[in-house]
């Protein structure tokens, strides 16, 4: 919805980088905060604040577009508030899984989450373009509202869930040093953290611009755009669905998600020879495969490789590469591809990034020793 609102109201893949931007990199500043509190609370709390700041944005977007005030700043305002929330959300909702299963459940924990994830990205952008197209992009808001205040419903009355043994609290800031600490001393999950870069700035990019590459590439309209992000939710669908039935093996889970990001990168080298609404759909079901695969490898071995009193910290600056690398990439790929075209920029992006994981996966010994 915000993406292609970018686009229909500037038809710029500039100013859709720059939505995608606005709404992944406050988890840059925000993510590690967000982390703290993951791991002083109950993770549950903050899903339910988020889903009830969530659709007031969403109602703040109504008002806009019924009152006539709907326009590029109101949207740039909107996908930065939805940037923060998410923020918050993303931690809080990681936090969560551990708590809920044991150690040899987790890869079947993430890989369903996952898999629920992206069934509502194929759900979602189906209903938008449909709500789009015949309502408007008004009650299009005001369903997302009631969407989000459901769901809050729904977690709201789940009871024992989250919940932590009470424990002493340090200082923010000396928790915070902690956590930062911990990482610096575990080479093991600095390797998941540089595989987690790579996968960002190369494939989960070119799913953030969609709306620009529909607009560009198919000339296409919300029709062809709905048609592509439920092709990309397909494809999470399956490579969630490949991650849960892995086993806690660490060395199988690298293998995975270097694979997956090595195989996207290859693709996206061919991207030059897929013409057409239906082969670019079938492009992008794999590489969203391909790149989920690799994602919710990463997230599974981050979570598997963690002290459990470092969970909340470490798992939020791993959102934060996950999240804030597609707003870099998004923002200087579709700046790039205004002046180059999306072909040559992104033969470029996946040329480097399959040189980043050879070297990468050639230092596996840090995690797996």
């Amino acid at each position: 919805m915000v993406g292609w609102s970018a686009w229909d109201l500037t038809q710029s893949a500039t100013w859709v980088g720059v939505v995608a931007a606005l709404m992944l990199a406050p988890a840059f500043v925000l993510s590690p905060l967000f982390g703290l509190f993951s791991d002083r609370i109950n993770p549950r709390y903050g899903l339910l604040v988020s889903m009830f700041v969530h659709a007031l944005i969403a109602l703040v977007g109504a008002f806009a577009v019924f009152t006539a005030f709907y326009n590029i700043h109101v949207l740039l305002a909107l996908a930065l508030a939805m940037g923060v929330v998410t923020s918050g959300h993303s931690p809080m909702r990681l936090a969560l899984v551990p708590l809920l299963v044991h150690r040899e459940a987790l890869p079947s924990a993430v890989g369903l989450s996952a898999m629920t994830f992206n069934i509502a990205r194929i759900l979602g952008p189906a209903l938008g373009a449909w709500l789009l197209q015949t309502f408007g992009a008004g009650w299009t808001f005001a369903a997302a509202v009631m969407m989000f205040v459901a769901s809050g419903a729904v977690l709201l009355s789940l009871r024992g869930v989250g919940q932590r043994a009470p424990k002493p609290r340090e200082p923010l800031a000396q928790q915070f040093i902690a956590g930062l600490r911990y990482l610096q001393h575990n080479k093991g999950i600095q390797l998941i953290f540089a595989l987690t870069l790579v996968n960002g700035l190369m494939g989960r990019t070119f799913i953030e611009l969609l709306p620009a590459v529909s607009g560009a590439l198919l000339g296409g309209g919300a029709d062809q755009l709905a048609i592509l992000t439920a092709s990309a939710g397909a494809g999470s669908i399956v490579g969630g669905l490949v991650v849960s039935r892995q086993s806690a093996d660490l060395g199988r889970l690298l293998q995975m998600a270097a694979v997956g990001i090595g195989v996207a990168c290859l693709m996206t080298l061919g991207i030059r020879w897929v013409h057409g609404l239906v082969p670019l759909s079938g492009f992008v079901i794999l590489l969203s495969l391909f790149t989920t695969m690799a994602g919710t490898g990463c997230q599974t071995l981050t979570q598997l490789s963690l002290a459990n009193e470092f969970q909340g910290r470490v798992i939020s600056l791993w959102t934060l590469l996950a999240m804030g690398s597609p707003a870099i990439g998004s923002a200087f790929y579709g700046a790039l591809s205004d002046v180059l075209g999306f072909v040559p920029v992104f033969a470029v992006a996946a040329s480097a990034a399959l040189f980043a994981v050879v070297i990468i996966y050639a230092r596996r010994r840090w995690l797996l020793a």
